[in-house]
C-alpha cells in the first residue's frame, strides 16, 4: 500500500511555540493552497483519513472539495500530533533546560509536558498503520502533523520496529507545512 502523508497547512501561531495537539488558528488560503498542490495525488480514488485538529480537517475538506472521487474525509485520534501537556501553547525557549535533558535521557519514555511520551506516538502510529494495512487498499491519505510523519519515517526505517531506544533514532525531517511525502508499507 503507498501511504500520502499530507502535513497541515501553516498555522497562525508565532514563531516558537509549542502547540502540539492545541486547536489553533490555521491560515485557510495556505490550506486551499496546499489541497490544490496535492490534488494530483493520488492517481486513484481513495480513502482519507484525518487528524481531529481543525487545521488537518479542513485540509482534508479542502482535497474533498478538489477531488471529489476521494472518500469523505474520516476522523482518526491516532494521527493527531504529539500531547506536550503543561508545555501546549508555550514558547520553546520558556520550557526548563531540564525537561529536554530528561525527555532526551529517557526518549522511549518520558512524557514531555507530563501527558504522552515519544513512544505513545510510535504505539499509536503503528496500530493505525496495522489498521490501514488491513484494509488492502491500494493507497491512502493521512492528513497529520510533523510528529506522526516521523512516528511513521521511524517505523519504516526501523522495518516495523515499535521500539525506540534513544533520540538520535528519531528521524529530524519531515515535510513542511502543506507539504507531502509518501511510503509503501
Amino acid at each position: 500500500m503507498k501511504l500520502w502523508l499530507l502535513r497541515h497547512a501553516r498555522v497562525l501561531v508565532e514563531t516558537g511555540i509549542c502547540y502540539g495537539i492545541s486547536d489553533v488558528p490555521f491560515d485557510q488560503l495556505d490550506t486551499t493552497v496546499a489541497a490544490e498542490n496535492f490534488s494530483k495525488y493520488p492517481s486513484q480514488a481513495c480513502a482519507i483519513w484525518t487528524s481531529p485538529s481543525m487545521r488537518a480537517f479542513q485540509l482534508a475538506t479542502s482535497l474533498k472539495k478538489i477531488r471529489p472521487d476521494l472518500q469523505n474525509p474520516s476522523v482518526d485520534v491516532r494521527l493527531r500530533e504529539m500531547n506536550f501537556g503543561k508545555w501546549e501553547m508555550r514558547a520553546w525557549n520558556d520550557i526548563p533546560k531540564s525537561e529536554f535533558e530528561a525527555w532526551i535521557a529517557d526518549f522511549s519514555n518520558y512524557r514531555f509536558g507530563g501527558e504522552e511520551s515519544t513512544q505513545d506516538v510510535i504505539d499509536r502510529v503503528s496500530d493505525a498503520m496495522d489498521h490501514a494495512c488491513s484494509k488492502n487498499e491500494a493507497e491512502l491519505i493521512w492528513i497529520t502533523h510533523a510528529g506522526v510523519i516521523r512516528a511513521v519515517n521511524f517505523l519504516i526505517n526501523t522495518n516495523r520496529q515499535q521500539k525506540i531506544s534513544t533520540a538520535a533514532q528519531w528521524p529530524t525531517s519531515a515535510p513542511s507545512m502543506g507539504s507531502w511525502v509518501s511510503f509503501d508499507v
